[in-house]
């Protein structure tokens, strides 16, 4: 089993040790953080070293490494500690999960993520320190190039493109053919139909509260019931 030190200590990193350690062949021996950011010493027993001098610990010659970072700063965090680990000499892992719906290996990069039951369609192209949350479903001829996240449900069709640094929303649709420009941020729901403008925020309408309480509305949410006679 390759032996495998997460970076990341947050609710991300504690996500993809536990997908690791129960649907992969990897063995997680400890994990790492900017020393500023250590909470504790261990982690489900395992030792968080600062990455300072992670690989006075866990050697790169003998180990391999996740960054586990989210979406913060669109995706700039992540493709920082990239590059940072990449330039320490660590080679970084790919996950795909077994309960995601690959037809054939997308992966053309390092440290991308593919969780449980995303659907990845035919001649797709996913680049590097790439994450396609769980329930995403990327049509075919679609190319989602580096450092991008696609949060759940999220729906990107056919022959589309993600540039880099984007930012997906959940339950967010890319329409087919479309281009996402370097740097947007599309948000949860959205809809694109058409190319976007780099760095553009798609945002949809925030809901409006209701003046009436729920509890007002219980007639009116009540389905009919149908006559037994």
């Amino acid at each position: 089993m390759q032996k495998v030190v997460i970076f990341g200590n947050g609710v991300f990193a504690e996500h993809i040790y536990y997908l690791l350690t129960h649907d992969a062949q990897h063995d997680v021996a400890g994990f790492t953080v900017d020393a500023a950011y250590i909470r504790a010493d261990t982690l489900f027993g395992l030792p968080v070293v600062p990455f300072e001098n992670v690989e006075s610990r866990f050697s790169p010659a003998e180990h391999r490494m996740s960054v586990a970072v989210s979406f913060q700063r669109i995706n700039r965090l992540r493709e920082e500690k990239y590059r940072q680990a990449k330039a320490k000499g660590y080679e970084l892992i790919n996950y795909v999960s077994s309960r995601a719906s690959v037809f054939q290996d997308p992966l053309c990069g390092d440290n991308s993520y593919i969780l449980e039951n995303a659907v990845i369609g035919p001649y797709v192209r996913i680049g590097s320190n790439v994450v396609v949350a769980s329930g995403a479903i990327i049509g075919h001829h679609v190319e989602l190039k580096d450092h991008s996240f696609i949060s759940p449900g999220a729906v990107v069709l056919g022959g589309s493109t993600v540039e880099e640094f984007c930012l997906i929303g959940a339950n967010a649709t890319i329409k087919e053919e479309t281009v996402v420009a370097r740097e947007c941020l599309v948000g949860s729901g959205v809809s694109i139909t058409r190319n976007t403008t780099e760095r553009g925020v798609y945002l949809s309408p925030p809901p409006q509260l209701y003046p009436k309480r729920s509890d007002e509305l219980q007639t009116w949410l009540m389905w009919p019931v149908r006559s037994r006679h």
